[in-house]
């Protein structure tokens, strides 16, 4: 009997092993016999991938998926049972190419997900990264009989951004139209398309804006004629200034057209220069303002100075009259009490003056006793001056202050 307990518990881990793996191949035997093919496309999504990161390569889908479900359970598989990912969040943004693993889960808790394919994906990471280039327009070809001017865009340059190895490589954003044999004029709005140095396209980029407006004027009998700049200034300055010159360079520039376009035209002129409330000189770059048809190869824009300066102009006032210096031993006696002074400055100065009280002052220090002519002073804020006063000189005369007589108290009797 011994015998017998000894011989049962010899080695006794190894054989409790060797049962638990008996029972887990059992086991297994038992799923792999029941276990079910699903061969749909499950697409593989990402996880970890920042804003400041792009894959480049394509992540594909996992096509075979094998799996476990209860007998009971009666669902019906389709691709959205299945949840296939990659983690990218380890991955370096060098542009070079790393393997990753294919991680699959089902969505019902139920359903044991056994194996899948693949198991493991290639996967091309890069930054992402902004670059600024130029927009150039490219026509196609001219038909026979036509001319064309310089094309006009609405912007100049465009912002680049995606990945680096193909931003990095973009020499300009294209702005390709054909010109049609009608001989009408374009004036429509062109896609950008980002190119390499060789003109070819380089995707995928996004370019912003992505499209600009383009300007062509076709010719079939292009005349050339010189006409003067003329400023187009609107608005009205803030009160109290006006304008005083306007000056523009280049003063004549040459225009092109059609001559049915340009036989009427006497004056270039330019787009609207606003003033609406300036109160200092207005200097712009400002692009013509040319009839359809008609151009200035060469004038993006033309140099405008609007000068500005305030509006002067005089005022009456009536003002009266303060001493300065006087002695408190003399008296005075002005011959007038008050004047009326004209001044004159910028009429927004002016305004502020008016309604306050004004006064001019005598100097008087100095004088002896007896009859002097005194000339009215204004101490005005600059820009501001007195023009006249009338009447000017004032007659100022000065006498001796008699001294106060003391009151006699007659002395108490005996």
């Amino acid at each position: 009997m011994k015998r017998g307990i000894r011989l049962l518990v010899h080695n006794w881990p190894l054989k409790l092993g060797a049962l638990a793996l008996a029972t887990l191949l059992y086991a297994g035997l038992v799923i792999s016999s029941s276990a079910q093919l699903f061969e749909g496309s499950v697409p593989i999504e990402t996880l970890g991938l920042s804003s400041s990161v792009t894959i480049l390569s394509d992540l594909g889908a996992v096509r075979r998926v094998r799996y476990f479900a209860p007998e009971d359970l009666g669902l019906r598989l389709d691709s959205s049972s299945f949840r296939a990912t990659v983690d990218l969040s380890a991955i370096p943004a060098t542009g070079g190419r790393t393997s990753v693993a294919v991680r699959v889960s089902a969505v019902d808790p139920r359903i044991q997900v056994l194996d899948y394919e693949p198991r493991q994906i290639t996967v091309q990471l890069d930054a992402v990264i902004s670059r600024t280039v130029p927009i150039r327009a490219v026509l196609g070809p001219i038909p026979t009989g036509l001319d064309v001017g310089d094309p006009t865009l609405s912007v100049a340059e465009a912002t680049v951004s995606g990945a680096a190895s193909i931003v990095n490589r973009v020499a300009e954003a294209q702005a390709r139209f054909s010109v049609d044999a009608s001989g009408i004029d374009i004036n429509r709005t062109v896609d950008l398309l980002p190119v390499d140095a060789g003109g070819e396209p380089l995707m995928p980029v996004d370019v912003t804006p992505a499209a600009v407006r383009v300007r062509l004027a076709i010719f079939t009998n292009r005349q050339t004629r010189s006409l003067p700049v003329r400023p187009i200034v609107v608005g009205t300055p803030a009160a109290g200034f006006e304008v005083a010159a306007v000056s523009t360079a280049p003063l004549v520039v040459s225009i092109e057209g059609d001559v049915d376009n340009i036989a009427p035209l006497e004056f270039a002129d330019t787009a609207p220069i606003t003033i609406t409330g300036a109160s200092s000189t207005v200097t712009i770059d400002i692009p013509l303002s040319l009839p359809e048809g008609v151009q200035a190869p060469g004038f993006t824009t033309v140099h405008v100075v609007v000068t500005l300066r305030p509006i002067t102009a005089t005022r009456t006032f009536d003002a009266g009259l303060v001493l300065f210096g006087a002695r408190a031993d003399r008296t005075y006696a002005l011959s007038t009490g008050r004047v009326l002074v004209t001044i004159g400055g910028p009429v927004a100065d002016l305004d502020r003056l008016s309604g306050s009280s004004l006064t001019l002052t005598l100097d008087v220090s100095g004088l002896d006793v007896g009859a002097h002519q005194v000339t009215a002073a204004a101490n005005l804020i600059t820009g501001l001056s007195l023009i006249g006063a009338s009447p000017n000189p004032i007659t100022v005369t000065v006498g001796t202050s008699t001294p106060p007589t003391p009151a006699v108290t007659p002395s108490p009797g005996p």
